[in-house]
């Protein structure tokens, strides 16, 4: 299997599994909104295929936010809002992790997976909250003088990121050693297969060619 060929399809091994695992954290929900536990499989995915494999990835993820009715909320208010803003912090989260990774995977691999741990819940969460601001502010004061906060920006916080950010970032730090393991062995596994020969022989068991896949 040529390295093309190997890409595409472990991308899209991980693309399924980021929509199943979305799927099935629609139903977790710690405050207003369910959790992600996609961020996991965005991270190793990027790590071994690369950047724009994270974009997609990300892009898979708010795709399925959307579709799921998670983000119904929001729609109901501002569509074209809703659709940049869940779409745009699923593939920057990706990138960010995976840049992140790569960029310091030469030099300890754990350090590289904890901080990409940390930059894809603190990216997914900040371009939501950037979001907000840009396109619901006026909504989201009256939602949060009806929760009986005064401050709109507490309510953000607290209502709307509430403890769903932690819970995020927790999973993605505790399973640090596991991902490290998950992406070793994927490289591990890529590699054999790139090294994979090919040999033609002939009728008369002569060997008429070897090639390197």
């Amino acid at each position: 299997m040529n390295k093309k060929t190997q890409t595409i399809v472990g991308v899209g091994i991980f693309t399924a599994i980021v929509v199943v695992l979305q799927l099935l954290g629609s139903f977790i929900k710690f405050g207003t909104f369910s959790v992600s536990l996609v961020l996991i499989p965005i991270i190793v995915g990027t790590a071994l295929y690369g950047l724009g494999a994270g974009a997609w990835l990300g892009l898979a993820f708010g795709i399925t936010v959307l579709a799921s009715g998670d983000a119904a909320p929001f729609l109901a208010v501002n569509p074209v809002g809703t659709f940049i803003t869940v779409l745009a912090k699923g593939a920057l989260a990706g990138l960010a992790a995976g840049a992140i990774y790569r960029l310091l995977e030469k030099k300890n691999k754990m350090l590289a997976t904890i901080c990409a741990g940390v930059a894809a819940p603190v990216t997914n969460t900040g371009i939501f909250l950037i979001g907000c601001l840009i396109f619901f502010m006026p909504t989201i004061n009256e939602w949060a003088k009806a929760a009986g906060m005064e401050n709109a920006g507490k309510f953000m916080i607290v209502g709307l990121v509430g403890l769903n950010f932690v819970f995020e970032l927790v999973i993605n730090l505790v399973l640090s050693s596991v991902i490290v393991k998950l992406i070793s062995l994927g490289k591990k596994t890529n590699n054999d297969n790139s090294n994979k020969k090919t040999i033609t022989i002939d009728i008369d068991g002569n060997v008429d060619d070897i090639s390197v896949e």
